[in-house]
């Protein structure tokens, strides 16, 4: 028996999947609107801040800032490149006290030398790190960074050992050290953004999902994440800057195992993937720490572990990784009921 179809029916479903790709595309535009929309809302508040707050609260935020970018250069290696760090705390500490010993040259330079010392201490460090995956780059990674601030506690004559270091004001006042942060934040993660659109970051993502058949197809997966964990000590680096020049001291403490647990923490929250979910989730997490500790003396380790379990089974991909068009898909009922009953008929 031979089933056909009526002239009706065809035209029932072709105007179903014409209107179901429709109601897609719509979405898809309405999320990029909304985003574009929190985006420069954010930007917007950002530049603000300073004229809102006091001066202590805008020390705080540039902290932040700080720590929000030595984030994205977490997610850098965790979500694009497939590598888990918790070891970034060492290019960070590099680039902080090579800014630290220019203490008289502008802030500019100290950025400069900052990103220099941090991608070159990766690049030593990166045939320990690329060829390993897993816990195993964790553990890496790990042992690098406490080896890194043993170093910086021991190294009196360069780091002025648990004592520190005081570096000379930069800016004359908060505001400025804070904008000055908020802009290098802004054009570093940027630059990742598009470097992320390109063909290099589409090899580093088809490197962390098979990396097998991306070797088999002729690309050369070590160089790729090479360059990649160079970029993100860089980008530490250029972190450790903003922290002489926000925070005007440098110390081993800035740069312990609690700050590369939390950085990957932040990252994990705001959404691995994301370098805006990573900015966003590091600056919850130690606002978290530092605000909510105070009001809740003793509750901050609890607040944050129950932070990172409620994301672990509700957002696996983080917040920004979440699929918000889930919640309410508006039509696609209608839809469905269409085209049964297209089928139906035929």
């Amino acid at each position: 028996m031979e089933y056909g179809v009526s002239e009706r029916s065809e035209r029932t479903i072709r105007l179903s999947s014409l209107r179901e790709r429709w109601l897609g595309a719509k979405r898809r535009g309405s999320a990029k609107r909304l985003l574009a929309a929190v985006t420069g809302a954010a930007i917007a508040i950002a530049v603000a801040a300073p004229w809102m707050v006091d001066d202590y609260t805008t020390a705080t935020l540039a902290r932040l800032l700080v720590l929000a970018l030595v984030g994205v250069s977490v997610a850098l290696l965790t979500g694009v490149t497939g590598l888990p760090t918790l070891g970034q705390t060492a290019p960070f500490a590099a680039g902080a006290y090579a800014a630290a010993q220019l203490d008289t040259a502008s802030a500019p330079v100290q950025l400069v030398a900052a990103v220099g010392v941090g991608a070159g201490f990766a690049l030593l460090t990166a045939p320990l790190v690329v060829y390993a995956r897993g816990v195993v780059v964790l553990m890496i990674t790990l042992a690098i960074g406490e080896l890194a601030m043993t170093v910086a506690g021991r190294w009196k004559s360069v780091t002025g050992g648990t004592d520190g270091l005081i570096a000379t004001a930069a800016f004359d006042t908060d505001r400025t050290r804070y904008l000055y942060a908020l802009a290098v934040v802004a054009v570093i993660a940027a630059l990742v953004l598009l470097a992320l659109r390109s063909p290099a970051g589409l090899l580093l993502r088809a490197s962390r999902d098979d990396e097998a058949r991306t070797r088999a197809s002729g690309h050369p997966v070590t160089a790729y994440l090479t360059g990649a964990y160079v970029a993100a000590g860089g980008i530490a680096g250029a972190g450790g800057a903003l922290l002489v020049t926000t925070q005007q001291y440098v110390s081993p403490a800035d740069f312990s195992f609690d700050i590369a647990a939390l950085l990957l923490l932040g990252v994990v929250i705001g959404g691995a993937g994301s370098m805006l979910g990573a900015v966003a989730g590091t600056a919850l997490v130690f606002a978290a720490r530092d605000w909510l500790s105070s009001l809740m003396p003793g509750q901050a380790p609890l607040l944050l572990g129950a932070m990172f379990v409620l994301t672990a089974y509700l957002l696996p991909r983080g917040v920004a990784g979440f699929d918000w068009r889930r919640i309410r898909r508006p039509g696609r009922g209608a839809v469905r009921r269409a085209t049964q009953r297209a089928n139906q008929e035929a």
